[in-house]
């Protein structure tokens, strides 16, 4: 799911709603609900590629993430998955597993850190706004910082004097 997560830069409500059904494995990628109700595309790397298989295990229904253990408590079908019998994982599980992991990090700050390095990777605005699935530039712009060293070297990079 992290590998994923940060490939996309999708948030992670989004990823945790992901069913079997809405894989594209073939093309890497993914429908999903973003924030506001609209249906968009996400789209991923190898890493990812690699990852969702052995993660499915042959699956080919239910949900994508799933708890360890079978649901304790009667759940929507839909949050279930029709094979074992376990639950969709949730989103306070998701974050507190990634926190343990990462020594304390949160879900978003993933989103911030594949934002901002595809920015200093020299993604324009528009790619930016389509990896995110943000709707306006002025929300975009605090997870899109620059570091010094990369304005940097994109300004050697732009240099007309380097050029001669």
């Amino acid at each position: 799911m992290w590998r994923l997560l940060y490939e996309t830069a999708a948030r992670s409500a989004e990823v945790l709603r992901l069913d079997v059904e809405d894989l594209d494995m073939a093309n890497r990628r993914a429908k999903v609900k973003r924030k506001g109700g609209a249906v968009d595309v996400i789209v991923w790397q190898t890493g990812t590629a690699r990852l969702l298989p052995r993660l499915l295990k042959g699956r080919t229904a239910g949900p994508v993430f799933l708890t360890d253990r079978k649901a304790r408590v009667q759940l929507a079908p839909g949050d279930l998955d029709p094979a074992s019998g376990k639950a969709r994982l949730s989103y306070r599980r998701a974050e507190e597993m990634f926190g343990q992991a990462t020594g304390g990090l949160t879900l978003h700050q993933l989103r911030h850190s594949a934002l901002t390095h595809a920015a200093e990777a020299g993604a324009n605005t528009s790619t930016l706004l389509a990896f995110s699935g943000h709707t306006s530039v002025a929300s975009l712009a605090r997870y899109a910082r620059v570091s010094p060293e990369a304005l940097q070297a994109w300004q050697q990079d732009r240099d007309p004097a380097r050029r001669r």
